[in-house]
């Protein structure tokens, strides 16, 4: 008992409960959203999904992951430095996949797209991977990254999302608009 208490990640209990459960949370939210995608007049394709909706998700899990990774009573920093280092690698590789994808879609991203979706996620998993090197040397800053990691991948969900659910809302009002006018052009002018 007094082995956990000790434990660098005791400390850290309370961060992870909350950061795990808004991961949690919003990963069924993502899925009201990519509802939303499948039932808007905007036409998406699997490419964009994968390249937008798909990495959302699973950034939103690499938190949740990270957070039940140090939230397990782990007897050593040896386990969970491999456990975090394997996280943060798996997310460096899939953001490349990512980068690819985005270059595969009928969407031409702007700046803001490639900072979020690209550039943002790969300083977190990167961070991440780099914070599980320097775990058993340095356990509270390495701690500290790993938790910046996590905030850095919740936060990009969190605007990945809010990006598409407006983006869909405002290519629905077009839609609309240009709906409208083609229904106008027939009738006559009053006055």
């Amino acid at each position: 008992m007094q082995e956990a208490a000790l434990s660098p990640f005791a400390a850290w209990e309370n961060f992870y409960v909350i950061i795990g459960s808004s991961a949690a949370a919003l990963i069924g939210l993502q899925f009201v959203v990519i509802a939303l995608v499948a039932e808007s007049r905007t036409q998406s394709t699997p490419r964009e999904i994968a390249a937008f909706g798909t990495p959302t998700i699973l950034h939103f899990s690499a938190v949740l992951l990270v957070a039940a990774i140090l939230s397990a009573p782990w007897h050593g920093l040896s386990k969970a430095d491999f456990a975090l280092g394997a996280c943060g690698a798996a997310g460096v590789g899939y953001v490349l996949v990512v980068l690819q994808r985005t270059r595969q879609t009928n969407y031409t991203p702007v700046l803001e797209d490639w900072l979020w979706h690209v550039v943002f996620p790969f300083l977190a998993y990167g961070a991440l991977l780099v914070a599980a090197i320097a775990l058993r040397r340095d356990p509270a800053a390495a701690l500290f990254a790993v938790g910046a990691s996590a905030l850095m991948l919740l936060f990009t969900g969190i605007h990945n999302s809010w990006d598409t659910v407006t983006y869909i809302a405002v290519e629905q009002k077009k839609a609309r608009r240009s709906g409208e006018g083609e229904k106008g052009e027939g009738r006559p002018k009053e006055g």
